[in-house]
């Protein structure tokens, strides 16, 4: 269990926090809006995975925009540290709390309403505490697609995508949150708040502020709704799952598909064979896709408004030349969605699968596309050098360089003596990672679990670009303290 002690660079609670804080904010969002029992406050205070667990006197859950800047106000007045928390579901610490317990959590589960569909303009516009999968439902229910999709797409909140600028398996078509996001509204950390919620896809009068809080974590300010961009509803898609020998294949394949079928590839994920195996043994109906076992397998995917037949003939002939080619040495092209649902629960049981195997060292990573191959093959001959035993475990999306590389203990290792590992094995591969011109994480965000890392990977100078610019948004550090960066030299 990861537990954070006093690194918020925060003072203790206030003597008349009671009167001075918690009082004001009752008035203001109500009995309802107020969280102070432990155990109600147990699920605001744990992360779903990875074990970051801190403490907080007070959860609160504002129910507009104005009231949660209202409370933003307080704290800013009060010098009290916030952490703000959509739907929990990240992975590296950045919506906990620390365990000091200086820290109080707003919460925007009742920031839920999707204020305006403009079909014309094919934008939505949505509070950040609408949950994404509601948000894709209610696109498809006027004919349109927002395509962030990811695997926690049932809880997590628009408004924490945004603030870690989510990936998901569209990105190779779609672009990340980055791409997907016209117009945003935030709450400063002095309270203020800026509406910047302008459906346009031009707008070149002065910066481009929406940017500097797209994957800012909640560190220099609180989005708290969102014009989102979205797209004509595919008509038709062809899903194939294939094996390949090696990654250098599996890259050569992706180049034949893009000069073949262009923005119709959606999704083209690399899986190595052993994350097939693990999400097979702890996950119900997760399927063998095929008669025989090869070392990596592609699942790939093709959309299109085009509703016959030619997107599945257009996949199989990509693969048939591949097969040709010697890129492809087996394949299934799913016939029906059922069995394309069936494909795709492979790759969505992995994640799982891993979780109950044992210790893991998960890494985010991006590489360009062309070292994929060098990367893994680097990578996996550097670690059994430092740690024989240890077990190969990568997966990701191909398409846009993302893998998630997340080697596991030993068959019959010790857990503790693996996870006294984790030090080594991160430096082997995030070394790699940069040497190569990648970047350490890719989807996921620093929050606290990459922070102490951050020195040793970027130059001074970015470090203190990115520290400027927190001073400047956030000078008495109440806005998600300790995450991403230290305290940066900000006022107490």
């Amino acid at each position: 269990m990861q537990t954070s002690g006093q690194t918020s660079g925060q003072t203790a609670l206030r003597p008349d926090f009671e009167t001075a804080v918690l009082a004001p904010i009752r008035a203001i969002v109500g009995d309802r809006g107020l969280i102070t029992d432990p155990d109600t406050m147990k699920p605001f205070m744990e992360s779903w995975r990875d074990g970051w667990v801190g403490r907080s006197p007070a959860v609160v859950l504002p129910d507009s925009t104005e009231a949660l800047a209202a409370v933003v106000r307080i704290c800013a007045e009060t010098r009290t540290p916030i952490v703000p928390q959509g739907g929990n579901t990240g992975l590296t610490g950045a919506s906990q709390p620390h365990a000091d317990g200086s820290e109080i959590v707003i919460s925007t589960n009742r920031l839920n309403r999707i204020r305006e569909i403009d079909i014309d303009n094919d934008t939505m516009t949505v509070e950040a505490g609408c949950i994404l999968a509601n948000i894709q439902n209610a696109a498809r229910d006027v004919g349109r697609l927002f395509p962030m999709s990811l695997a926690a797409e049932g809880s997590c909140q628009i408004g924490g995508n945004i603030a870690t600028n989510a990936g998901g398996v569209q990105v190779l078509r779609y672009g990340n949150m980055r791409n997907l996001v016209a117009g945003l509204e935030v709450v400063l950390p002095d309270g203020r708040i800026w509406d910047g919620l302008r459906g346009l896809r031009k707008d070149n009068a002065g910066y481009d502020l929406k940017q500097i809080f797209i994957g800012s974590e909640g560190t220099l300010g609180i989005v708290t709704a969102a014009v989102l961009k979205l797209s004509p509803l595919p008509r038709a898609t062809a899903t194939a799952l294939v094996a390949v020998s090696a990654p250098s294949d599996a890259v050569d394949l992706l180049t034949r598909a893009k000069g073949v079928a262009g923005d119709r590839i959606v999704t083209f994920e690399l899986i190595q064979r052993a994350c097939i195996d693990v999400a097979r043994r702890h996950v119900p109906d997760v399927p063998d896709p095929l008669r025989d076992r090869y070392p990596w397998y592609v699942l790939v995917e093709l959309a299109d408004q085009d509703s016959g037949n030619r997107l599945a003939e257009m996949l199989e002939s990509i693969l048939e030349a591949g097969m040709e080619a010697g890129e492809v040495l087996d394949g299934v092209v799913a016939a029906s969605k059922a069995q394309a649902d069936s494909l795709w629960r492979i790759r969505e049981g992995i994640p799982e699968g891993q979780k109950r195997e044992g210790v893991s060292f998960k890494h985010d990573v991006s590489v360009p596309i062309s070292r994929v191959a060098r990367f893994l093959d680097r990578t996996d001959a550097a670690l059994e050098r430092a740690c024989p035993g240890i077990r190969p475990f990568s997966f990701g999306h191909l398409g846009d360089g993302n893998i998630h590389y997340n080697p596991i203990q030993a068959e019959d290792g010790d857990p503790a003596e693996w996870r006294a590992k984790l030090a080594t094995v991160n430096a082997i591969v995030h070394d790699i990672v940069v040497d190569l011109g990648g970047s350490i994480s890719a989807e996921h965000g620093i929050g606290r679990l990459r922070i102490d890392e951050m020195p040793r990977y970027k130059s001074p100078v970015e470090l203190e670009m990115m520290a400027t610019l927190k001073r400047a948004f956030d000078p008495h550090n109440i806005m998600n303290p300790g995450k991403i960066l230290h305290s940066s030299g900000v006022a107490p």
